[in-house]
């Protein structure tokens, strides 16, 4: 006598079509994911500055890279302009999460800086008005962001930061270290903070140099650990070519992983 199971799976073909059916549905998610991180790159590409602005005495470059996975893109910045005074103004900065989304509020912030920085060349108060304007808007995103303003007259290097990570300076002499200015909070958090304006170190000859955390900080790889290995590079090409120092700093990134997009913005003072 032949059983007969009362649950009888499907057959040989209906399993073959159920996994057709998925493989199907994975490539299309693969495919939108794909699509949208190629946005997200374009969309960067056009975003970052083609070249920076420079000045007798100061030299400067930057260099950014998305994530090795190809999936964290689109939040990471570095700017440069000049102000109507003849100063220079620079910028770093990277946005909460990734993709088209983080791209776009990039621009916005950057935008915002550039804005605000034509009526005003204090780092705090630049900060303090586009972090006003970010709040108002009430923006699901918020940014951490270095701005920092160049004197020609003077050299005198004045920044300050919005949640992000201190810079790293160091002369030819071997001197060097991470900044320990004060910080405020990220841009688009808490509405009407003021940001305190430190002079920061910029060393003739010498060069600082301000990161987004893609380059210092991994799942296992601890901030503090990032920032020393910076430090080293920075004390030993702080007098050669920033653009070279820049790509040498951007490789700490292998170190972490690279699992995030990572920026990288050098200033270099001659003597």
């Amino acid at each position: 006598m032949t059983r007969h199971r009362s649950n009888r799976p499907g057959s040989a073909d209906d399993l073959l079509t159920e996994l057709g059916r998925l493989a199907t549905k994975a490539l299309e998610h693969a495919e939108l994911q794909r699509a949208r991180v190629e946005l997200a790159e374009a969309l960067q590409r056009e975003l970052l500055p083609g070249s920076l602005p420079e000045l007798p005495g100061l030299r400067n470059a930057a260099r950014y890279a998305p994530a090795r996975s190809g999936l964290a893109v689109g939040g990471d910045w570095y700017d440069g302009f000049r102000l109507p005074d003849g100063s220079l103004a620079f910028s770093i900065g990277d946005v909460q999460g990734h993709d088209v989304e983080a791209a776009s509020f990039m621009g916005q912030v950057r935008i915002a800086l550039r804005a605000v920085a034509a009526f005003t060349s204090d780092p705090g108060e630049v900060l303090s008005r586009a972090n006003d304007l970010l709040t108002s808007m009430n923006c699901t995103l918020f940014a951490t962001c270095s701005f920092v303003r160049f004197a020609p007259v003077t050299g005198e290097l004045l920044g300050a930061r919005a949640g992000h990570l201190p810079a790293v300076w160091a002369s030819t002499d071997g001197c060097g270290g991470v900044t320990e200015d004060e910080g405020g909070p990220p841009l688009g958090v808490v509405p009407g903070h003021t940001y305190p304006v430190t002079c920061w170190p910029l060393p003739a000859p010498g060069a600082l140099v301000l990161v987004t955390d893609g380059v210092v900080e991994g799942p296992t790889f601890p901030v503090e650990d990032g920032l020393r290995q910076v430090v080293e590079l920075v004390r030993a090409g702080a007098g050669g070519d920033p653009d070279e120092l820049a790509a040498e700093v951007l490789k700490v990134a292998d170190l972490t992983g690279h699992t995030d997009d990572a920026a990288v913005l050098v200033l270099s003072q001659d003597g």
